[in-house]
């Protein structure tokens, strides 16, 4: 994925060193996130089907964390299952009190005493890339004590600013301890930080709590390495990128962020998108070369498309696999374990789950196959189900290569039909069937000359009859 950001001046051999030997991440995820207004934790809301904590662990272990720590509110093993499941080997710091950024990074402090340079990450900023955090550390490896992220706001109520001399970073002021000055400038701070692995601890440690909110600010580490002399650098980001999630309706602007990179990647890895604004990727959707997706489809975790496969509009696949060539849609759900082989094709309202479908196998229209293997060449007719749960237990169907399902037909499982066996429409089938066989299993037709008639007539006297009975007076 390319980030939008420029990597300023740096030298792109700061760039590489900087990754290529390891830092400690330290992220803060403790917030309660009051203004999502839900019982889930702010970080475990989700962007493109990944947790923001997901998307900032992910993050930071591609630009060459080597040690992780977050910090966490006690007693959510929730976020501490989804650190597990992220970033296996994480530290995970409960932060008892919220007295401030400064104070939720020493609830880490096991993981500042091992004299590695330091990111500080936020849980709630899922935007920022793995370049960027690569960037924000490279002015260590030139002798800078500390590195802040910032960015030109349009608009910068509500956010620190970052006050420069000279040319020089003095300091970063919140808002509220702000005189109207520094309220002016625009340079705004993004919150994330890197600090020399020398200096870390010591900064830290002499941060005090003299502000409007008597909370020890991060920010403040920026004044004090002033004040002893040490280099301060300023990292670039765009505004975009280094936006932070408070709100369901922030929630939905960085959804757009992150759909915006997934879609550009998937163009610029060769697959054509129709109307890329109507598609929905996940971070693990895989697109190959000449994959065509129409519009208003969505694609939830686990999928990849094979080359030249064609996915037609309104569909919604997820954890499905398709193989080279194979062509589904339009209104095609696939989920579950769904596997299609190469030039499969599914047409107009079919659902697949747990099922694999052998090459060249066609389900054309209106179709259910779930738990179920399907042989290649093997044709579904229209409305066709398996009928895989008994209501406790689920079973499997299996079709053979070169067998014709006819229209309208239940499979019940367990139950086989044989390669190139052939199903008559309309058929209820509830034992297997050989290969090269034809089942028919339905009810013999009945037909009597006029008694459509009849019935009709029948029916309409017994309405006028009773028609005739309510408007009789009592």
């Amino acid at each position: 994925m390319t980030a939008g950001t420029n990597p300023g001046s740096l030298a792109t051999g700061a760039l590489a060193q900087g990754a290529a030997d390891g830092f400690t991440a330290i992220v803060l995820a403790a917030g309660k996130g009051t203004r999502m207004r839900s019982d889930r934790p702010k970080v475990l809301h989700a962007l493109a089907n990944r947790s923001m904590l997901g998307h900032v662990l992910a993050a930071v272990q591609e630009a060459g964390a080597s040690r992780l720590a977050v910090v966490v509110e006690p007693g959510r093993e929730d976020v501490a299952r989804e650190i597990e499941r992220m970033a296996p080997g994480a530290g995970v710091h409960p932060q008892a009190e919220r007295l401030g950024t400064a104070h939720a990074v020493l609830a880490a402090r096991p993981a500042l005493e091992g004299g590695q340079d330091v990111i500080v990450a936020f849980g709630d900023t899922p935007l920022i890339t793995a370049e960027t955090y690569t960037r924000l550390r490279a002015p260590l490896r030139e002798g800078a004590a500390v590195a802040v992220l910032a960015f030109e706001a349009a608009d910068p109520t509500g956010y620190g600013r970052v006050l420069t001399e000279g040319g020089r970073v003095r300091a970063i002021r919140e808002e509220k301890d702000a005189s109207e000055d520094e309220r002016s400038v625009r340079l705004s701070n993004a919150g994330l930080m890197a600090l020399s692995g020398a200096l870390a601890l010591g900064l830290l440690e002499r941060i005090g709590n003299d502000n409007a909110n008597r909370e020890y600010y991060l920010t403040d580490a920026v004044a004090l390495a002033v004040a002893d002399g040490l280099p301060v650098a300023v990292v670039p980001v765009a505004e975009a990128e280094a936006q932070g999630v408070n709100d369901r309706v922030q929630l939905s602007q960085a959804e757009a962020t992150i759909q915006a990179r997934l879609r550009r990647a998937a163009q610029l890895g060769g697959a054509t998108l129709i109307a890329p604004e109507t598609v929905f990727l996940s971070v693990d959707t895989v697109l190959g070369r000449d994959v065509v997706v129409e519009p208003h489809c969505v694609f939830g975790p686990g999928v990849v498309v094979g080359d030249g496969c064609t996915i037609r509009a309104f569909s919604h696949l997820h954890d499905a696999r398709l193989m080279e060539g194979a062509d589904i849609g339009p209104h095609v759900r696939l989920r579950g374990g769904a596997v299609l082989e190469a030039g499969v094709h599914l047409g107009n309202f079919v659902e697949i789950k747990n099922a694999t479908l052998h090459a060249g196998a066609k389900a054309s229209h209106l179709t259910y196959l779930g738990d179920a293997e399907i042989g290649a060449g093997a044709n579904i007719g229209a409305g066709t189900i398996t009928c895989n749960y008994d209501g406790v237990s689920k079973h499997r169907t299996i079709i053979g290569a070169g067998a014709f399902i006819g229209s309208n037909s239940a499979l019940v499982a367990p139950v086989s039909v044989g390669a190139g066996a052939l199903v008559g429409a309309g058929s209820v089938i509830t034992r297997d069937v050989p290969g090269d066989a034809l089942a028919v299993a339905r009810g013999r037709q009945i037909t009597r000359e006029g008694a459509a008639k009849t019935l009709r007539e029948t029916l309409k006297a017994a309405k006028a009859a009773k028609a005739a009975r309510a408007a009789q007076p009592d």
